[in-house]
């Protein structure tokens, strides 16, 4: 399988993947859902309290039950590049411990949080979460306003936080990519001059000098365009029965377009890197166990 990027931005990409199969690409788009590990928060340890100080009785209570805030702290994007975190079950430090002991810097990223809320209502945002440790694990700025909760006059929340590496299929907080979908590429071809006048004639943005000279169009983004033009012109409009089979999509044979977008954890680039490892490393297994037992 050859690859090509063909469109990256922000947290979303292209891919052109060459010289495979359906079931090649969907085994690469399962394995970036469910086997490729990133960091989330996964432990959370909430303080109970309550305190008197000027008069004013602050306690951990707020409008949001914990099991909601928990979940909404799962989800915020963990930083996981920059250091090579092991799974707990995988830590040389932590293997053999039971679950609840596990954590240390080799597998873990502590988090910890404690505010208190104000007369006119204080939000509580992913910025509040302050990393033990290196600052490059500090969630993202462009993460930084997702609100967790609000408190208000005599309400407070502390609590500690615990990151470590996961898969998508124990849960989908451990999912590192979201609209991960696939299709075949295609070239569109012009079988009709006089029927693609219609086309034409309404002034969009793919015109017949695009075609070239053989009739073909093959440019990704061109014929990206004329699948949304050819909706102008298709079966269920005015111009569908002049149109007809003016213009058609033909499938490449052995190439496909994967597109995802990343959850802001890791690059998208690093994620396709590390599902082709993981993805070829378990067909090299599979191939060895076959070769054993043939």
């Amino acid at each position: 399988m050859d690859s090509e990027i063909i469109e990256e931005e922000n947290h979303s990409i292209r891919i052109l993947l060459k010289g495979t199969d359906r079931a090649s690409v969907n085994a690469l788009r399962r394995t970036m859902i469910g086997d490729t590990p990133k960091m989330a928060i996964h432990r959370i340890r909430f303080t109970q309290a309550t305190t008197e100080e000027d008069g004013i009785i602050w306690e951990t209570v707020g409008p949001i039950p914990d099991e909601i805030v928990a979940h909404r702290l799962a989800m915020i994007p963990i930083p996981s590049e920059g250091a090579e975190f092991h799974l707990p079950e995988e830590c040389p430090n932590c293997a053999d411990m039971v679950e609840s002991q596990r954590g240390c810097p080799m597998c873990e990223i502590i988090y910890r949080c404690m505010v208190r809320g104000e007369p006119e209502g204080r939000a509580v945002k992913a910025r509040d979460l302050e990393v033990l440790g290196d600052l490059q694990f500090s969630i993202p700025e462009e993460f930084q306003d997702i609100t967790i909760t609000k408190l208000y006059k005599g309400q407070m929340i502390d609590f500690i936080a615990r990151a470590n590496k996961g898969h998508g299929r124990d849960h989908v907080k451990w999912q590192p990519v979201a609209g991960i979908t696939f299709y075949a590429r295609q070239h569109a071809v012009l079988n009709d001059k006089k029927a693609a006048k219609i086309l034409w004639g309404l002034d969009l943005s793919i015109k017949e000098k695009d075609f070239g000279k053989n009739g073909r169009m093959e440019d990704i983004f061109l014929v990206d365009q004329m699948k949304k033009d050819l909706l102008h012109v298709g079966p269920s409009t005015d111009h569908g029965r002049d149109f007809g089979d003016a213009i058609t999509l033909e499938d490449v044979p052995g190439e496909f377009i994967l597109q995802y977008e990343s959850d802001g954890a890791m690059n998208p680039k690093t994620i396709f890197e590390h599902a082709t490892q993981i993805l070829s490393s378990r067909l090299d297994n599979i191939s060895a166990d076959l070769d054993i037992v043939l």
